[in-house]
């Protein structure tokens, strides 16, 4: 261990997380607001490129697809590498692939820079949260962790809307040359304020897949999937459910969404405060608030006065959940947690890119949207499984 990482363990356990671990959750941040914008500015690129709304969606299933399958490949790659040096090369990778992506008028290029952004945003994210938890000592990792992951709920309620209205301003490329300078700033912050850290100290990639095998591990994952899924089944849809059926103006629908992403930013904090010390209780808090609030959604849709509150408790609830996981994931995985945080991330987007092929089911049936809240409380009800099953096993583990 490096002086200066001693030197930043001993801040942790005073209390205070070093600096670096905040700067992870600013390059995040930066990295993610590409995630979030792209939606807002689609009809822009459609009308652009003289594509449809429908190909130019594909821009979206592009980064997602690459999160999911591509970051466990790409952990492994890198994991005999300086941390510092990986956390510096994915964010300028990713910087580049905006860059072209926005130069470009050709729907192809386009299509593959978003897909290697991908691929870079995932290895970033996973390194991060190895990174931060790596600069603490183990009572703090959740909140370490939770922390590094706050970054991307900011990059929701901050970043997205902002590159957004940056984007009509300015054309839609105007945001992703914002999110091309942060991304750079946070690689040169990082580069300058992380302790440089040494291959040899890494373990193995034998080690590694080991590690993966742990039943334990994925059960955690499954919780992962449906937790995520559970509350952003309800966020992605929940514009139209303002408007259709609570019949809130549209003018205070951005302004609700925010609550959501404050939401989520309120609920890190808790989470990270109690992860360490009471994994299983935050995990189901979580669920069990998902559920709540998705049933409290059902029941009083069509009031505003309880709708927009309860758009608040989903995002606390929801991301209570996050430092735990985490939290779990690592002290599964203690002395492989590379691919195991790669894996995790994995996990997270594949929650989020399941969330349309459910909703469709739902919706193509004709139940309307009032059914979606539902359905999100149906996850939640899912999600307690895994949960009550990984302590079952932990329980199990300490009596052998």
């Amino acid at each position: 261990m490096s002086v200066n990482t001693a030197r930043q363990q001993e801040r942790a356990t005073r209390g205070r997380l070093p600096l670096a671990v905040y700067l992870l959750s600013l390059s995040l941040f930066a990295m993610g607001s590409a995630e979030f914008l792209l939606a807002g500015v689609l009809p822009a690129i459609a009308d652009d490129l003289e594509i449809t709304l429908s190909s130019a969606g594909a821009l979206i299933s592009a980064f997602a697809v690459a999160v999911v399958v591509g970051g466990p490949p790409l952990a492994i790659v890198t994991l005999r590498w300086p941390r510092r040096t990986t956390l510096v090369i994915t964010q300028a990778i990713f910087a580049a692939c905006v860059v072209i992506g926005v130069l470009t008028d050709s729907y192809a290029v386009l299509l593959v820079t978003r897909f290697l952004s991908g691929l870079a945003y995932a290895g970033f994210w996973a390194v991060a949260a190895v990174t931060a938890i790596s600069l603490v000592p183990p009572e703090r990792a959740a909140r370490a962790s939770g922390v590094v992951v706050s970054g991307l709920s900011l990059a929701m309620v901050a970043g997205g809307p902002a590159g957004t209205l940056i984007g009509y301003f300015t054309g839609w490329r105007g945001g992703f040359w914002a999110v091309a300078g942060l991304t750079v700033a946070g690689a040169v912050l990082t580069f300058v304020a992380l302790p440089a850290t040494s291959a040899r100290g890494e373990t193995s990639v034998r080690s590694e897949l080991r590690t993966m095998r742990r039943p334990q591990l994925w059960v955690v994952y499954a919780a992962t999937l449906l937790s995520t899924a559970a509350y952003m089944i309800t966020f992605n849809y929940l514009a139209a459910f303002l408007t259709d059926v609570t019949r809130i103006p549209g003018i205070w629908i951005p302004a609700i969404l925010t609550l959501f992403g404050a939401g989520a930013f309120i609920g890190l904090s808790i989470g990270g405060r109690i992860a360490d010390r009471l994994p299983t209780h935050a995990l189901l808090a979580g669920a069990l608030g998902i559920l709540a609030s998705s049933v409290l959604l059902g029941v009083f849709a069509r009031h505003a006065l309880a709708v927009v509150p309860l758009v608040l408790l989903l995002g606390i609830a929801g991301f209570v959940l996050n430092p735990a996981i985490y939290g779990r994931v690592f002290a599964i995985a203690a002395h492989a947690p590379t691919l195991a945080g790669a894996t995790t991330v994995s996990a997270f987007q594949l929650g989020i890119s399941l969330v349309p092929g459910l909703a469709a089911v739902v919706l193509d049936a004709d139940a309307g949207i009032t059914a979606i809240p539902w359905l999100g409380a149906g996850l939640a009800v899912l999600t307690t499984v895994p949960i009550l099953l990984d302590r079952t096993m932990s329980r199990h583990r300490l009596r052998a």
